[in-house]
């Protein structure tokens, strides 16, 4: 939208995303499968179980997904991140397998970007890694960069209060430049 209709679009704010997406997840076995389903389940009914954190949490794929495995991560992940990936369509999880294995590249395309950016990514993301984000924050001429270290693909739930006061802070400083304070 931003190049297709720059004048509709005052800026962007990209969080675990690329314009040229890699990722380093390493094979899932049908243990961590199981494990996550599991773990998902369990915590959907008991939210935050350090229990069940332990036994099937970190073992299963959420350890990709979040660094912190502690109970306020955990409810989260119950309250936000499974019914947001549940209402994830299909055609969207195929749109991001397929662009990881057609290496998918807008790269050329971002310095045409007329808009600010703030692109946020996590240090430890094996779905769209920390350099694929930064790459694209690089491409973007006014973007700002925020890495969260010891962070995962759902950085947001893992550290929600810090993702919020500084997309706070960005807008804040977006709005004052584009009123002309």
């Amino acid at each position: 939208l931003a190049l297709k209709y720059p004048e509709r679009v005052g800026g962007l704010v990209l969080v675990a995303t690329a314009a040229r997406p890699r990722g380093n997840h390493p094979p899932v076995s049908m243990w961590e499968e199981v494990a996550t389903g599991i773990a998902g389940m369990v915590n959907w009914v008991v939210p935050g179980w350090q229990w069940n954190i332990d036994t099937f949490g970190k073992r299963s794929l959420f350890r990709y997904l979040v660094q912190r495995h502690d109970p306020e991560t955990y409810h989260y992940l119950a309250r936000a991140a499974v019914p947001a990936y549940v209402q994830t369509s299909k055609y969207a999880r195929r749109a991001l397998s397929e662009s990881l294995q057609q290496r998918y590249n807008r790269l050329p395309a971002l310095p045409n970007v007329r808009c600010p950016a703030l692109v946020m990514a996590a240090e430890c993301d094996r779905y769209i890694t920390c350099e694929s984000s930064r790459e694209t924050a690089r491409a973007i001429p006014h973007s700002t960069w925020i890495e969260y270290p010891q962070t995962a693909h759902l950085f947001p739930w893992e550290i929600s209060q810090q993702v919020r006061s500084d997309l706070k802070a960005w807008l804040d400083r977006l709005d004052g430049e584009q009123s002309g304070g």
